[in-house]
């Protein structure tokens, strides 16, 4: 197969640091062929660095040019919808960053738009293509399937990633946007949330979004190694809406989500499920420093059962190195030659706008229990 050559719609901090790195080392299945951003500055310098040819400030520019095959859309998460759509109106196999979009209009017309061009879309939840994750869900799904989880919980404290990201890479930034474009873009943003909550304070746009850009990750993660809950038991926000706690109803057991954003340079990012005797723990690091090992450890009772003394073992799974970000990549040029729908489909991401409305209505009194969400299969 040639290589698939990719548009990008977005050149900003995760295109510089990590998806033109992993296309680089990709170079026999991609090709970067046309840049975007609406910040001419940032397009002309990542297309030096990267050796792109076309740079451009109009996204209609460059998916409707006849030698682009599939569109990286990492652009403000405002423009997703409108982006793909267009990509997909085009012909244009996509990949996206999360969060596929805020509302379910949005997605509702991304899955149809999809279906009707018979294109690739694949959303970009990377961790869910990493082999320690895939191994962790394997241990996980034969507790499920012997009825012993107990208990589970995904917690997802961060810092900022600015704190991270300034030390360990050089990151061009648009100076060059006036104040007109930026009010422009938060505009559209809040305008986008208040279509998906309704009229509410500026508190609540925050959560909505925490939700959004960090609880996703972890949301379709929990999907797929624990399939989807029955509902949302309790959510609370606090701190002006950069924490956010949960309980999912899983019927026989229930997971508790934690996530929030605080001041301390480093990732405190895992999911873990806890049985009668193993726990299946999955531990991520942070995604800029790339090829950083995702952790999946099982800790097992030992003895007891003829006699022996009680103990514990501890072992870890981590099938292999390649990156994750590598193999999400790979993912997509094999569904891009071959067909078939990636389990990080548009249809399955819609599963997480849904349930993160149902946790944002939750929250509304800080802990009243909230809505029953649909459960769906989720693809592995």
């Amino acid at each position: 197969m040639n290589p698939i050559r990719v548009g990008i719609v977005g050149a900003g901090e995760v295109t510089q640091v990590i998806h033109l790195p992993t296309l680089d080392l990709l170079a026999d299945l991609f090709t970067p062929i046309a840049v975007c951003d609406a910040s001419a500055g940032v397009a002309h310098a990542v297309g030096d660095r990267w050796r792109i040819p076309t740079r451009v400030t109009d996204y209609a520019d460059l998916v409707t040019r006849p030698e682009v095959d599939a569109v990286l859309v990492a652009c403000p998460e405002a423009f997703h919808a409108e982006v793909t759509l267009a990509a997909l109106e085009a012909g244009k196999h996509v990949l996206l960053e999360k969060p596929m979009c805020y509302t379910l209009r949005e997605a509702d017309a991304i899955v149809d738009a999809q279906r009707r061009a018979g294109c690739v879309v694949q959303i970009g939840y990377m961790r869910r293509h990493n082999p320690a994750f895939a191994a962790a869900c394997g241990r996980v799904s034969a507790l499920l399937a012997a009825g012993d989880v107990r208990l589970a919980r995904v917690h997802d404290v961060i810092g900022a990633n600015a704190l991270i990201v300034g030390q360990i890479a050089r990151v061009v930034r648009p100076d060059d946007l006036s104040e007109a474009d930026r009010a422009a873009l938060a505009a559209r943003r809040a305008a986008q949330i208040g279509e998906a909550i309704g009229p509410a304070p500026a508190e609540h746009h925050g959560a909505f979004a925490l939700l959004h850009g960090l609880a996703s990750h972890d949301l379709s993660a929990m999907r797929e190694m624990l399939e989807h809950p029955r509902g949302v038991l309790y959510a609370a926000r606090r701190h002006r809406g950069r924490y956010v706690t949960a309980a999912l109803d899983y019927g026989a057991f229930v997971c508790h989500l934690e996530v929030g954003v605080d001041s301390l340079p480093r990732y405190d990012t895992s999911i873990e499920v806890f049985g009668a005797r193993e726990v299946v723990r999955v531990t991520f690091d942070t995604p800029y420093v790339r090829s950083l090992p995702v952790t999946a450890t099982v800790t097992e009772a030992t003895g007891g059962d003829a006699g022996g003394r009680p103990g514990v073992a501890r072992h870890d799974l981590h099938p292999a190195w390649e990156d994750q970000y590598a193999l999400e990549w790979r993912a997509f040029a094999r569904h891009v030659a071959e067909g078939g729908e990636p389990k990080t489909s548009a249809a399955d991401a819609r599963h997480d706008v849904a349930l993160i409305l149902e946790l944002y209505r939750a929250s509304l009194a800080g802990g009243a229990a909230g809505g029953t969400v649909e459960r769906q299969p989720v693809a592995r």
